[in-house]
């Protein structure tokens, strides 16, 4: 019996001070939830989140020093299962249940996109933000088009897009949902049909447009009655006729300008669609040393006129050391492009910085624009730990704009390059006369003279000298 009270005490002190709340309050662990979102193409989006959210007394100082900020850049990596094995090996339950059991790496780098992404970030459990909680949130999204797919049509299923079904939930989330978006389009009747029957209906504001969504929670028992497995079935009540793509209220394009490899001009297209209403944005530019920036060469245009931007923060590259940094304030009328311009240099390289592949080109990181983007929908304030994951995406503060962050293309720049053949020509014309010079002095020095003496003659000279010395000729 004096073995019950030293387990519950090594137990108290396992849990430490700041965890005998979470032992009184149950705290929501994880949460996973699956959008489905058809596309006007006929092409069909997944994105899976899964929010995992853990008390931790962690110290943190009387302020944040803005001074150790870093910012840092990948502009490309060849995507493998590499990546995706360390990031799913982060979930509580890995890839044995719940929604990641779909996350088949064969079918995910199949598709014609996919994106991943992995925050961590300090949450107050309180309005006093006396207690931290540790939220650490990993996103990965897919998109799957008719073609890649083999067999053409536009109706999608769970064992369609990922060759696997669900079977259960993750034991340890509280929250396990499927969320399709069924919204209609063109103010039309629903055309979208989902089997089998959701176990409910959902509506909620996102990017400013109202959305619909059938629900389907793994947790609910009355969902795996009628069968062991869900493979939720999209399918369209008639031909959906062609359409293009929403347009978004901001969206941007970047692209290389210029011709030769000693000059060039980096393009950046922003995009306001919006009728009415006009809103800044921060454009981030992040450029390598090797492209040396002419920074009174900068130019922003917009309906024709010149646009000086409100806030402006440059901050020049060190050689081999740091790379440009360009932060503006800009404002963006209704319904216009804006168009900035900035010209540059190419340097070049020592033969030892170039890559394997240096005729390739060099990849320039993604400008980023961030900006608080007008709604024409008011949205109300949710509770953030009822409503879904992925309308957290676009925070909204005041109820008529959403904060949106995007990410333009990264920039393929070729630079001035050396001939990296003339080595390996250099090195066969030298082997090769290496090899004809010294082969013909070694064999000089190592061949052997014979003297062959002069043979007596075949049968026909034999046959002669006995018919001369019958004669009495001379013998040859």
């Amino acid at each position: 019996m004096a073995a019950v009270p030293l387990l519950l005490l090594l137990l108290a002190a396992c849990a430490g001070p700041g965890r005998a709340g979470a032992a009184r309050e149950r705290r929501d662990a994880l949460r996973e939830e699956l959008l489905l979102s058809p596309l006007p193409t006929g092409d069909v989006a997944a994105t899976f989140q899964f929010r995992t959210r853990w008390d931790a007394d962690l110290q943190r100082g009387a302020g944040t020093d803005h001074h150790l900020l870093r910012y840092a850049v990948l502009p490309r990596e060849v995507v493998c299962t590499e990546n995706l094995t360390p990031w799913k090996k982060l979930l509580p339950c890995g890839s044995k249940a719940g929604l990641a059991v779909l996350l088949k790496a064969e079918r995910l780098f199949h598709s014609s996109y996919h994106s991943q992404a992995v925050h961590i970030r300090p949450i107050c459990r309180d309005a006093s933000c006396l207690a931290v909680s540790w939220e650490l949130r990993q996103t990965l999204t897919v998109v799957f088009d008719v073609f890649s797919s083999g067999q053409g049509k536009k109706d999608w299923s769970l064992f369609k897009m990922f060759s696997r079904t669900l079977t259960d939930a993750c034991p340890l989330a509280s929250q396990s949902k499927v969320y399709v978006d069924i919204s209609p389009k063109n103010k039309e009747k629903e055309l979208l049909e989902v089997t089998p029957p959701p176990t409910s209906v959902h509506e909620a504001v996102v990017q400013g447009d109202k959305k619909t969504y059938a629900v389907y929670d793994l947790l609910s028992p009355s969902l795996f009655n009628t069968s062991r497995s869900l493979n939720v079935q999209l399918k369209w009540k008639r031909p959906q006729d062609s359409s293009e793509m929403p347009i978004p209220v901001l969206h941007a394009q970047r692209y290389v300008g210029g011709y030769g490899l000693q000059t060039g001009e980096i393009c950046t297209l922003i995009y306001n669609t919006h009728p009415y209403r006009a809103f800044p944005v921060i454009l981030l530019e992040t450029v390598p040393w090797y492209l040396r920036l002419y920074v009174h060469t900068l130019t922003i245009i917009t309906k024709g006129k010149e646009n000086k931007p409100s806030y402006i923060h440059y901050q020049p590259a060190q050689d081999r050391r740091r790379p440009h940094l360009l932060e503006m304030l800009i404002q963006l009328p209704a319904n216009s492009v804006t168009k900035i311009t900035i010209q540059f240099e190419r340097a070049l390289l020592k033969w030892t910085e170039y890559p394997p592949d240096p005729n390739h080109g060099f990849y320039v990181g993604s400008s980023v624009l961030s900006a608080l983007v007008p709604s024409v929908i008011v949205m109300k304030d949710v509770d953030v730990e009822q409503s879904p994951l992925f309308t957290s995406l676009f925070p909204s503060s005041d109820g008529s704009s959403y904060f949106v962050r995007l990410y333009t293309e990264p920039l393929l720049v070729n630079l001035p390059t050396p001939d990296f053949s003339m080595p390996y020509n250099v090195i066969c014309l030298t082997c090769t006369v290496v090899a004809v010079c010294y082969g013909s002095f070694y064999n000089l020095l190592t061949r052997t003279f014979h003297v062959e003496e002069p043979s007596r003659g075949g049968l026909a000279k034999r046959l002669a000298n006995v018919i001369r010395k019958l004669r009495g000729v001379p013998l040859l």
